[in-house]
């Protein structure tokens, strides 16, 4: 299975970014993973938030493929302990075929990209800064990926 983590704008806190490598890094050593950044809307002054939300959809949706599935990092998903998330990825593991990720912008998803999504997953009820969210995924991730092969990474 091919994992994708699809990203609105590029990280540009440099110490978020060094560490998104590193992790990416690793999570390539358990399962084919890579990150596709979309590049950010130009002119946005001009846009409402709404607008804005739908023609990073557009961007969004023309990179799934119809039988991806595409889970949305989003504050109304489900709510997982990192022991449930290992679990959740080793059954859409045998599941998927891609397993595409999305962190949206600033102002959320489309409605269009809503439609699409197959779930959507929280990474926890506070909120984490649009750069930071990146980091903490692809930490998570990782980290599901050692509790499936059972490496001490993680400590109950």
């Amino acid at each position: 299975m091919k994992t994708e983590l699809i990203l609105v704008g590029k990280t540009t806190n440099k110490h978020f970014a060094a560490g998104i490598s590193d992790y990416t890094e690793r999570i390539g050593h358990y399962m084919p993973f890579g990150i596709i950044t979309l590049p950010e809307l130009k002119n946005t002054k001009s846009l409402t938030q709404e607008q804005q939300k739908e023609r990073e959809g557009e961007q969004i949706l023309r990179l799934i493929q119809p039988a991806d599935t595409v889970v949305l990092l989003d504050e109304h998903g489900l709510e997982m302990r990192s022991v449930e998330l290992a679990s959740w990825l080793q059954r859409k593991q045998q599941q998927a075929r891609r397993l595409v990720f999305v962190i949206g912008g600033a102002y959320g998803f489309s409605s269009a990209v809503y439609a699409r999504a197959n779930e959507k997953l929280s990474l926890s009820r506070l909120t984490f800064s649009h750069q930071m969210v990146r980091l903490v995924f692809v930490e998570q991730l990782y980290r599901a990926c050692t509790i499936i092969k059972g490496e001490p990474y993680h400590h109950e």
